[in-house]
């Protein structure tokens, strides 16, 4: 039996548009589309506990996704197609999806009944994947979403939607989106931007040589390391001078770029002019 859920609300559109014979969100065998440009509404929340009465269920909800985070290992069939369940493992099943579970004992898996938006930029991932070690992560974001549920329902649904942007990284990092390595680098120089950063720091950061990192970035960024750390440093830059009133050695050196002559130079050559021109809106 699934999870008990709240009646859906009439004046939200569906989670998502179907063809012709297909399912809204399902965009082919094992996959799904989804939307999380902004926040979902979530419907239902907590720890689903299965496998105590009997060892099958078959369900559906009709206007809601499922978003689940296993701890058991069990069998999992999602219209027609079979996947094994497994400890870390999460899915992410659409509206009016016919499921079915098999457990093998007592099953607890934590769950999100949720509505999707509608528009917005569409990003497939698998319907069920190993989160391997952002499992840990997503356990932390879900439980205390859970917590969260009874007394603010938008901390929980913040805690949801952070959760969701780790599923669909993650399914991102399996059909050939970013390199986990140029992931760790790119969250490198994000968190360092304001001490003297080396390529080398990034390859350690990264757990790849140097060479490689390199290699890597360009194929997946079209840019350079250092080139990268140089725009990130000035974008904040250009954002401190418009919107703040921090004095330019201040934000030189929030940005890493202690000396005031260099920070001069790279903020012409990245933003086409001067410290103080930017500051006035050129």
């Amino acid at each position: 039996m699934a999870e008990n859920a709240v009646p859906t609300r009439s004046a939200l559109a569906d989670a998502g548009q179907a063809g012709p014979g297909q399912v809204a969100g399902q965009v082919g065998p094992g996959q799904v589309a989804v939307r999380i440009e902004d926040p979902p509404l979530v419907m239902s929340m907590g720890v689903g506990v299965h496998g105590t009465v009997r060892r099958r269920d078959v369900f559906r909800l009709p206007d809601m996704w499922q978003l689940h985070l296993y701890r058991y290992a069990a069998d999992l069939v999602v219209d027609g197609s079979a996947y094994p369940i497994r400890p870390g493992r999460v899915s992410l099943i659409p509206p009016g999806v016919q499921v079915q579970y098999i457990y093998r004992g007592r099953s607890e898996h934590l769950y999100a009944h949720l509505r999707l938006p509608t528009t917005g930029p569409a990003r497939v991932v698998p319907v069920i994947q190993d989160a391997g070690a952002d499992a840990p992560q997503l356990t932390e974001l879900l439980s205390r979403a859970v917590a969260a549920w009874p007394d603010s329902p938008a901390r929980a649904t913040a805690q949801v939607w952070a959760a969701l942007w780790d599923v669909v990284q993650l399914g991102a990092a399996a059909d050939g989106g970013p390199h986990a390595a140029v992931g760790r680098a790119l969250a490198y120089i994000a968190a360092n931007l304001a001490s003297p950063i080396t390529v080398p720091d990034v390859a350690r950061a990264a757990g790849v040589s140097h060479n490689h990192l390199t290699r890597l970035f360009r194929a997946e960024t079209g840019d350079t390391v250092v080139a990268h750390i140089r725009r990130r440093r000035l974008e904040r830059a250009r954002h401190l001078l418009r919107e703040s009133t921090l004095s330019i050695p201040t934000i030189a050196a929030s940005v890493g770029i202690g000396d005031l002559q260099a920070f001069n130079k790279a903020c012409r050559r990245e933003l086409g002019a001067s410290p103080r021109a930017v500051r006035s809106g050129h």
